[in-house]
Order: C-alpha cells, then structure tokens, then sequence
C-alpha cells in the first residue's frame, strides 16, 4: 500500500510539474511573441523614420507649389471672373512666373487684415495683390517695384466735388487697411475735415454705396479706379479728382528673410519684361503698359 501510495504521490507530482512547466511555456511563449512584436513593430517605426528623412530631404529641395495670397474682391489685380474663376492683372503674371520655374500656381483668396497672419504662418508664399510698398518697407521682404500708383478720390459726376476743399463735411469711404486709409491717416488736416470717414470690407461694395448715394466719395487706388469705371455700364456717371493723395509703387511681399524666393521670381519678372511678356499682360488689362521693370 505505501509502495502503490508513493508511486501514486510521484505521478501526481509528475503531473503538477509537467502542468507548472506548461503554464511557464505558455507564459514564456507569451512574452516571446510579445517580444516579436516589439521587435516588429520596431522595424515599422524605422519606416517612418526613413519616409521622414526623404520628407525633409524633398523639403530641402524647391516646393512644387507657388502659392499667392491675394484680395479676390479687388479687381483688376485679383478677383473672381465671370466664369467662377480667379484671374487679374496680379495672377496673370504671378502664374507666368510660377509656370517659368516649374511651380504650380496656386491663388489663395485671403482677408486682407489678415494678410501678415496668413504670409507668417506659411499658408501662403507671398501677397501679391496691387500690394503698396511704401510705408511697408522694412515689414517684408520685396520684390522690385513693377508699376507705379496714386491714391486718388472717386465721386459721382453730378456730386459738385471737384478738390479736397469739396470733400469737407462728405461722408468718405474706404477700404479697411489699405494703402488708401493708411495715406488717410497721414493726412489729418484733410481726414479731419470730413463729416464722415468710414471703411468698407472691399471696392465693389464702396462703388454700390457710391451709387446709391450712401457716401459722397471713395479713396482708393487710381488704377483700380480706372477698371472699376470703364467695367460699369454707368461708368460715365463717375469722375477721379485730379487732387492726388499719395504716389505709391506696387511689389510683391515676401516674408521677412525669403530672400531666395524673392530673387526667383524677381529673375523671372525681368526675364518677363525683356522678352515683352509684361508689357503683352498690361496692355491686355489696361490698354497700356503700366509696368515699370527694365524701364
């Protein structure tokens, strides 16, 4: 009986131990297949890794994109054509520009107080949108000045306003932070004179209170003036005061310390105007060559 017992103890103990060892593989298995899982997924890491490389490797390299911001209620420069389409002066030479260096173009509308905030944070490349230089000069990067302006006031025919003595006691609008209202502000006799001076978001809706006889007189580029009459079918019922504001010249802003984009697509404009392509763009917007590169 002891005999029988004991062989009886050492089987069950045989069985304990051939079950510990059991559970030990399997939770040895575990933790092996949980090492090749790390071990995996280590090896799926380094991919990334190596795709981040060739990322920054291709970001080191020229961007495939040309991306403008601009005003798309600012016509001629940039806005919006019949055909839902953005187009302009600006955007008809910033896509030659972009299709000479092999970039795609890419016009992106933007608020136009909101202009540094979009360039400083890279969602655009550059503003280039009848883009005023002066007074700015030291806040980006520019290009060469390629066409000169004025800013002037536009009043309706039968107004009776003829001079800036006229304007005294008229309501005068103007765009909101535009090379006009920022002439204003460095005018205060003038500015102080008038009964009311108000801005708007853009032109278009400056011209429809004009019209209606909401505000007596708009400040505002002269050659932006100049399209908005002739494009009017009523466009004889307006008149631009030969009293000038300000004399101003128009670049391309880039921020601050882009020199390498700039000098890109400054190279291209003179390429541009060398070989007549400036000149072709102007006189098809405006009748005339406007531009001043190489001049």
């Amino acid at each position: 009986m002891k005999k029988i017992g004991s062989v009886l103890l050492m089987g069950v103990m045989v069985m304990s131990l051939a079950g510990c060892q059991g559970k030990a593989g399997e939770s040895t298995g575990e933790v092996k297949e949980t090492t090749t899982t790390v071990a995996d997924s280590s090896e799926d890491v380094k991919e990334p890794e190596s795709s981040q490389e060739d990322k920054g490797e291709t970001n080191g390299e020229e961007s495939e994109t040309f991306t403008v911001g601009f005003d798309q209620d600012f016509p001629p420069m940039g806005f919006v054509g019949d055909d839902g389409e953005y187009t302009g002066f600006d955007l008809e030479l910033a896509k030659e520009a972009a299709n000479r260096l092999g970039l795609e173009f890419v016009p992106q509308p933007i608020a136009w107080d909101a202009k540094d905030m979009e360039l400083n944070s890279g969602t655009i490349d550059c503003i280039w949108n009848g883009f005023t230089m002066n007074g700015r000069e030291d806040d980006y990067t520019w290009s060469e000045p390629y066409m000169d302006n004025s800013q002037v006031f536009v009043v309706t025919a039968d107004s009776g306003i003829s001079s800036f003595r006229d304007l005294a006691g008229k309501i005068v609008e103007v765009q909101a932070d535009s090379s006009a209202e920022a002439a204003l502000k460095d005018n205060q006799e003038l500015t102080g004179s008038f009964g009311t001076l108000q801005t708007t978001p853009d032109y278009n809706t400056a011209f429809m209170d004009l019209e209606m006889g909401a505000v007596d007189a708009i400040a505002m580029d002269v050659i932006v003036a100049g399209y908005q009459i002739e494009q009017r079918e009523d466009g004889d019922q307006y008149v631009v005061l030969e009293d000038t504001l300000a004399s101003e010249e128009y670049g391309i802003g880039f921020k601050k310390g882009n020199e390498e984009l700039r000098d890109k697509i400054q190279g291209v404009l003179e390429e541009m105007a060398e070989d007549g392509t400036l000149k072709e763009i102007s006189e098809k917007w405006f009748g005339r060559d406007v531009t001043t590169i190489g001049k």
